[in-house]
């Protein structure tokens, strides 16, 4: 897998992925589009990934949207078929039976705070700020923007840091849910590995099948996610990592889970 614009490593189960255009402050070029839509399938189909951590290079996570990319004087069609890339592996990342984290180490607005909104869990450095900027381009966020957001902290909140275009410190993104730690800039990584780590340590399709249920709750009604986690419950009762998990818990050990 050849990716222009990302760096990609994956060691022990954790894939960690780098936006790697550091000079643009990780802008999202027409490459990093093509690159994303190629890391969907390895995220996917590597059964060796277990948990996913997304990064930027040097002092941004991601300025959005290359400003080139919206001068090109696209047809109206062809501008929502290049979107569409970003759409779609956005909801992939959300349809990903596997936890996907975001380690937000400076801005992130745009398309970057997009990506950081289809990830599963939000740490941010101490420096980091985030938010949507598109109305100071006439424009609103596009990928996803306003639907995860309202859904993240309600929709009065979002429409008053939309209609704003403010960037917020990450302690206020802390303040409103939209990050779920803030953390010293240099000791991000870190802590978002110590987290992987705990994660790595648990049922791995018991995490799967309880994402798709959190998330259907959230884009759902209560009633057909309850019936969901009944049908998830009656699916992990019959893994050999259930098993483990009764095996370690009687013994009083420390269950070794394999993802079958």
């Amino acid at each position: 897998m050849e990716l222009q614009t990302l760096q990609y490593e994956l060691r022990d189960g954790l894939a960690l992925v780098t936006l790697n255009r550091p000079d643009q402050l990780n802008a999202i070029n027409l490459q990093m589009r093509r690159d994303l839509t190629a890391l969907a399938e390895e995220l996917f189909f590597n059964d060796r990934v277990r948990v996913v951590l997304f990064t930027g290079a040097g002092r941004a996570f991601s300025a959005g949207g290359d400003i080139a990319h919206f001068e090109q004087g696209w047809l109206t069609p062809a501008f929502r078929a290049h979107s569409r890339r970003l759409v779609k592996f956005f909801d992939d990342l959300e349809m990903l039976e596997k936890p996907v984290m975001a380690a937000i180490n400076g801005p992130a607005t745009g398309g970057g705070l997009e990506l950081a909104l289809a990830c599963d869990v939000r740490f941010a450095a101490e420096e980091a700020t985030l938010g949507f900027r598109e109305n100071y381009l006439g424009l609103i966020p596009g990928i996803g923007g306003c639907a995860r957001l309202a859904r993240l902290i309600g929709v009065a909140r979002a429409k008053e840091l939309i209609f704003a275009g403010t960037m917020l410190p990450a302690n206020e993104a802390l303040a409103i849910g939209l990050v779920n730690r803030v953390t010293p800039g240099e000791k991000l990584l870190d802590e978002a590995r110590d987290y992987a780590q705990m994660l790595l340590k648990r049922a791995p399709q018991s995490l799967g099948l309880a994402k798709k249920i959190l998330n259907l709750v959230a884009n759902g009604d209560q009633t057909t996610a309850i019936v969901m986690e009944g049908l998830a419950q009656s699916i992990l009762l019959k893994t050999e990592d259930h098993q483990e998990g009764l095996r370690a818990f009687r013994e009083k050990t420390k269950p070794q889970f394999t993802g079958k």
